[in-house]
Parts: C-alpha cells; sequence; structure tokens
C-alpha cells in the first residue's frame, strides 16, 4: 500500500538589496538567460523563506543579511516543463561601501554582478522577476502576485 505523500511546491527566496544611490543589486547567473536578484529555492529540510533568502545571498555574493522584510509573495502557475511555485521577496536595505567593495561571486553559478536603477533592472531581469521587483519597490505593504500580477479580489 502506498503511502499518501502532500503535494510538493516548490519554493524559492529572493532579496532586494541597494547601494545607497538608488542602484538595487542584480546578478547574472551561469545557468540560465537573463539575470535575477540574489536567491534561490528553499531547501526541503525544513528551511525558511527567510532562512533561504539570508543563505542564498551569502552564497551567491558572500554578503551578510541581517535584516529584512517581506514584500512580495508570488505564485507561478506551472507550465510545460516548469513547476511553477511560490516565490518570496524581501526587502533587505543598503549595503555599505565596504560590503559591496567584498562581494564574492559564487564560482560557477554567477557570472557577473552589477547594481542597476530600477529602469536598468527593468530591462535585465525576466518577466516575473521584473514585475515581482517593480512592485515591490517602494511598497509599504507586501503584495501578492500570480504570475507576477496583482489578484484583484486579493487585499494584504
Amino acid at each position: 500500500m502506498a503511502v499518501w505523500q502532500p503535494p510538493r511546491i516548490p519554493a524559492s527566496a529572493g532579496a532586494l538589496l541597494h547601494d545607497g544611490a538608488g542602484g538595487i543589486l542584480v546578478l547574472k547567473p551561469t545557468y540560465k538567460a537573463g539575470w535575477v536578484v540574489p536567491g534561490g529555492q528553499i531547501e526541503e529540510d525544513g528551511e525558511s523563506p527567510w532562512e533561504a533568502c539570508r543563505r542564498e545571498v551569502h552564497e551567491e555574493t558572500g554578503l551578510e543579511v541581517t535584516t529584512g522584510r517581506l514584500v512580495c509573495v508570488d505564485f507561478l502557475h506551472p507550465r510545460p516543463g516548469r513547476p511553477g511555485g511560490l516565490r518570496f521577496l524581501f526587502e533587505c536595505g543598503e549595503v555599505g561601501p565596504a560590503a559591496r567593495a567584498g562581494i564574492v561571486l559564487q564560482t560557477g553559478e554567477i557570472a557577473e554582478h552589477r547594481w542597476a536603477s530600477p529602469d536598468e533592472a527593468a530591462g535585465l531581469l525576466s518577466g516575473p522577476v521584473r514585475r515581482r521587483v517593480a512592485r515591490s519597490l517602494g511598497a509599504r505593504r507586501p503584495v501578492y502576485l500570480e504570475d507576477g500580477h496583482p489578484v484583484g479580489a486579493v487585499d494584504v
């Protein structure tokens, strides 16, 4: 007799990090086209979205994130070849000059980084990430999105 397993929904967490001059940190991964914000998959071992955000930022950039504020939850519907899932985005504040100068990119996964204006980031980031970031920047409350778009019937 098979044991019932609850459904698994992939989830990831990312960070909005700022340079103090209007730029946000974007990364160019080696394993896919386009640019992303720091972040990645939540581990199956019980890791929380906040823990994943902090771990992924450190792995990808060497930066230590100590504070954050949830600014977005985005549900991506599954599509052929893509499992969909939940995406959490945290506003993690300004990175000082010394920390910016000390960024160490994750070998084999991150090819480059830059501090991009919101307009520049919009041109670099993929669709769902671009919409998530655009709707989160300056938001006073967390936003709930589906496939990067607001859901009219949902208020947070």
